[in-house]
Parts: C-alpha cells; structure tokens; sequence
C-alpha cells in the first residue's frame, strides 16, 4: 500500500463538487492532492487526526476590496491563514481600472491612502495592464476582478453629477468590453455613493449587457440598505433581467426593520428564481437584525 508525505485523517471533506461533506481521509504527496478514502484506508509518514474538522482545498472570499493591497502585500498572510485561497476583488464598483490620465486625482481619492503606497504605482490604464501590474512578481492567492463601474465612470466622466452622453456612454462600453476580454469576471456596481449614486438604471443595464456579452456576472451594492432596500433588490434584479446576466447581491441585510422586511426582500429573490432567473446573495447579520433573520431562514432551508 502506496505511503503518502501527509494523511489528513478523520476530517470532514468539502471538496467543491456540490455535494455534502462527507468523512473521510485525504493524503499529501510533493504539495499536492493525491487520494482521498476511507477512514483508515490512508497511510502517510505522517498522519494528522483531523477529529471531525472539515477539510477543503481552499475557500472562495467572494466579495474583498484586496484590489491594492494585494500589491503591497503580495502574500496576502490575512487570507492564507485562514484557508482563502481566491479573492473577488473590484466589488462595490470600486477597482482600480480602467483608469484615465486626466482623472488620476479622483481614482487616488476615491482608494484612499492605500492608494499612496509606493507598491501602487499606478503605472496602468487599461484593465489589462492593471492585471499584468498584478501578476508581475507573483501573488499567494488567486485574484478574480470584476470591473467597477465607478471606475469607468471616473475614467470618463469624473464625478459629474449627470447621465452620461451617448459617447460618454459608448466609450464606458468600450473599456468595460477591454475589461472583459482581458480577464474580468463582470461588472460591479456600489449605487449608494458617487459617483455610482449618479447613474440610472438604464445606464447600468447598458453596461450590464457588455458584460453579459463575455458571459460575465453583476455584482452590486444596492442602492438602499435601509427604508428602501426592497426597491434596490428589486432594481438589481431588474438590472439582470433587462441585459441577460445573473445577478450577485451584496451584504443584502435590512439595517432597519424586523422580519416583515426580511422576509419580503428575499421573497423578492425567491420569486426570480422562481421565474428561472440566476439570483444570488450574501449577507452581513447585525445583532438587532440577527432575530429577524432567523425567523425568515427556516422558511426557506
């Protein structure tokens, strides 16, 4: 019987194919997966009883804002260290690319002063360029980006409190179609801060169907987290709706309200899919929230 570097025994094993965690052993040859069997079934030179922990190959954080600071800490020890081996990263609309010599000023205002770092260089401007600046030198983790729409809007427009022109639009369209072919996984929207909080819902649909063109995904950052969280999901789904894409819903939580709201703004979800639409969420609970919550989830697993 084959002996391997490292057996992991007795653990409860998510290997990411959909199915439920089953027990089970899982062994270790030069780095890398090599088997997996039964309880006992494994010999290593050296074997670590998991005792009922679960074992993954890795976890997907889906919703960071690691955008910069992977580049100035390429090691990404925060997220290693707790078994996160891929980061999402340009969520909220917030990524640093495309970017535009003539609204450097609003990009670095709008990062903060991680944007000052001498690792951020900003020594790109195209989506492609941003994700080579990446690559270059290496990273601990995987990096999947979407592309911001306060980007593209900063790229082409600044902060303009406005619609957009027809060419302002169709050039946002044309470095979100550059952002696609180089890698993007979609677009992201933050809706409740500029200059997201400027746009339309037909702009966003524009954009969305570029996207859903390259068979990426919508991510957002509604446009209401409290009184009118109900009319932003519904907004959102709309968004997916009107230009073909599925849609990520972001930290989707009622700040206000009790299990009426709750209860409701996933109804609202559940009805989406319902109609064959691919909807998502996640959600932050907060403590004076947590009871609601828990009254709405039983309903629904």
């Amino acid at each position: 019987m084959a002996e391997f570097d490292l057996v992991l025994s007795n653990g409860r094993i998510l290997d990411g194919c959909g199915n439920p965690w089953y027990r089970g052993d899982l062994a270790i040859q030069d780095g890398h997966i090599a088997a997996i069997g039964p309880v006992g079934r494994l010999h290593g030179r050296q074997t670590l009883d998991m005792q009922e922990r679960f074992v993954a190959p890795g976890f997907i954080d889906i919703h960071t804002h690691s955008d910069l600071s992977i580049l100035v800490n390429r090691r990404a020890e925060s997220a290693v260290r707790q078994g996160v081996t891929t980061h999402v990263v340009g969520n909220c609309g917030m990524s640093p690319a495309p970017l535009s010599a003539g609204h450097l000023a609003d990009m670095r205002t709008y990062w903060g002063e991680i944007a000052a770092q001498p690792e951020v260089t900003w020594l790109w401007q195209t989506f492609k360029d941003y994700l080579a600046v990446i690559q270059t030198g290496g990273v601990a983790i995987n990096i999947a980006s979407l592309a911001g729409h306060a980007a593209l809007r900063l790229a082409v427009m600044g902060y303009a409190d406005r619609a957009p022109s027809v060419t302002e639009l169709a050039v946002m369209q044309s470095l979100l179609s550059e952002a696609m072919q180089a890698g993007a996984f979609g677009l992201s929207t933050g809706l409740v801060y500029p200059p997201g909080c400027f746009a339309g819902t037909d702009e966003i649909i524009a954009l969305g169907k570029i996207a859903a063109a390259y068979n990426g995904f919508y991510a957002s950052h509604i446009r209401g987290e409290r009184e009118t969280i109900l009319e932003a999901v519904a907004e959102a789904i709309h968004i997916g709706c009107e230009a073909g894409l599925p849609v990520q819903i972001s930290h989707n939580a009622p700040k206000f309200g009790a299990a009426r709201d709750a209860r409701a703004n996933l109804a609202l979800v559940d009805a989406a899919r319902l109609q064959g639409q691919d909807v998502t969420v996640d959600n932050d609970v907060h403590t004076d929230l947590a009871p609601a919550l828990l009254h709405a989830l039983p309903q629904r697993f």
